[in-house]
């Protein structure tokens, strides 16, 4: 059984039973037999079919918002963004849908093959088995979702333990569509039978977005079958001295402090170039002061508790391993009223999992740097590459940031935690492998045939 809990009032919001061996049998059989009438189904009435599940979305965005704010601990303002960034990822799958990739090559490269031509076109790959974390327990889900509806790939999607009601609300809304019955199936089962599900041949693409611990594994029992994976980070944002003070606090205390730091590319490291770092610490501190806590259903509310107890007893002793280690504790470090609050440190170094690893939940390192290459030295001294933010108005800066920096992207002038759903997202060393990003996703989930003909 799945018991659902509200992580803000630790009230039981609802009861799933998990899916039987047979039950999960019975999907897998059921993905299989739908690829056949999805190969069928038009890049138009896919995409028909996105956008109605996109303004179905719209009409019910006040029942998603208050499931997410339910099941997830997260702040209204946030939990509002997330259904309206769910709308966006499929609309944007609809217009994908409508340009699958297709290319002519000319093969005439001697007199033998001088008439001859190359017409290559992209088809499903098969069976999708995804699997969605918490923290985005609707956006996160439709990145795996929206893409296989517009490539026609069957999906079966396992939504995390935690916050799953939201993706069933999520799969009412597909089943109202026009989509063949079981081109969407959701999967409530255990970690040990989601792991044979990932070692099944009959599944031909995985993606998994969670901890780099399980992910690495699920890649190394794949088997054949492709995989993408996204697997979070310790993103770090460089502010160098010509930056505009005000505007780097204020876009990093959304990076910093957004869901209580539950999300993958969460400013976790910043690094202020010695001329300013004094006036950047008293303002962010200020900043950080005024933030609204309290219980996420409020409007007003823009901070809030962390997933459950055991994550912000986790977090703590990593606080408290950082301070016994000679870190500072500029503020916070503590749990009033069953919310983790804001927690700053400086004098952090490597050996501190604070510095280290993937704190997800709410706490910031700042340190001062002379040169902006013993920035970037710091920023790729991890084992994480996901994002990077770096404030500065010099195109020399910012040049040699996008050269330098190991991660998957660079954003400029904006928090670690910007992300538009059409943009290829991913890492590279520990972070992940592959890229989302509804038509980056779209090509992990087909494969290229070519027909070779006469002109």
């Amino acid at each position: 059984m799945i018991e659902v809990i509200n992580p803000y009032t630790k009230e039981k919001i609802k009861t799933l039973a998990l899916h039987t061996d047979a039950e999960v049998e019975q999907k897998i059989l059921q993905a299989q037999k739908v690829k056949s009438a999805l190969k069928a189904f038009t890049p138009f009435e896919r995409s028909q079919a996105l956008h109605f599940i996109a303004q179905e979305i719209e009409k019910r965005k006040d029942a998603f918002t208050e499931l997410i704010i339910q099941e997830a601990g997260k702040p209204r303002i946030y939990a509002a963004g997330e259904v309206e960034r769910a709308i966006q990822t499929f609309t944007i799958a609809a217009e994908e849908a409508l340009r699958p990739p297709q290319e002519l090559m000319e093969l005439g490269r001697s007199l033998k093959t001088a008439r001859k031509i190359g017409e290559i076109r992209y088809f499903s790959s098969g069976v999708v088995f995804g699997i969605s974390p918490f923290n985005f327990p609707l956006n996160l889900a439709v990145h795996k979702v929206a893409p296989a509806i517009a490539t026609g790939s069957p999906i079966l999607l396992k939504p995390s333990s935690k916050t799953p009601l939201t993706a069933e609300l999520l799969l009412e809304v597909i089943n109202a569509s026009k989509l063949p019955k079981h081109s969407v199936q959701l999967v409530h089962c255990s970690r040990e039978k989601g792991n044979e599900l990932v070692a099944d041949d009959r599944i031909a693409v995985l993606s998994f977005t969670g901890s780099p611990a399980v992910g690495w594994k699920m890649k190394q029992q794949a088997g054949k079958k492709k995989v993408v994976l996204e697997l979070g980070g310790n993103a770090a944002a460089i502010v160098c001295k010509d930056a505009d003070i005000e505007q780097a606090v204020n876009k990093l205390l959304v990076g910093a402090w957004a869901y209580a730091g539950q999300v993958c590319i969460h400013t976790q490291r910043i690094y202020v170039a010695e001329e300013i770092h004094e006036k950047f610490l008293e303002h962010f501190k200020t900043e950080t002061q005024k933030l609204i806590m309290g219980n996420p259903a409020d409007d007003k509310t823009n901070f809030a508790c962390m997933i459950d107890d055991s994550n912000t007893q986790r977090v703590l002793s990593w606080i408290e391993e950082a301070e016994n280690k000679g870190a500072q504790l500029e503020f916070g470090g503590k749990v009033e009223d069953n919310i983790l609050l804001p927690t700053l440190l400086s004098s952090t170094a490597k050996g501190m999992k604070v510095r280290d690893e993937e704190v997800f939940g709410p706490v910031v390192c700042i340190e001062s740097f002379q040169e902006l290459s013993a920035a970037i030295e710091e920023v790729n001294d991890s084992k994480w590459g996901l994002q990077a933010a770096i404030f500065t108005d010099s195109i020399s800066n910012l040049n040699q940031a996008f050269n330098d920096l190991e991660v998957g992207g660079v954003i400029h002038n904006e928090a670690t935690t910007f992300r538009v759903d059409n943009m290829p997202y991913g890492g590279i060393k520990e972070s992940g492998f592959g890229r989302e990003g509804v038509a980056y996703a779209m090509h992990d989930y087909l494969e290229a045939k070519i027909l070779v003909k006469n002109k």
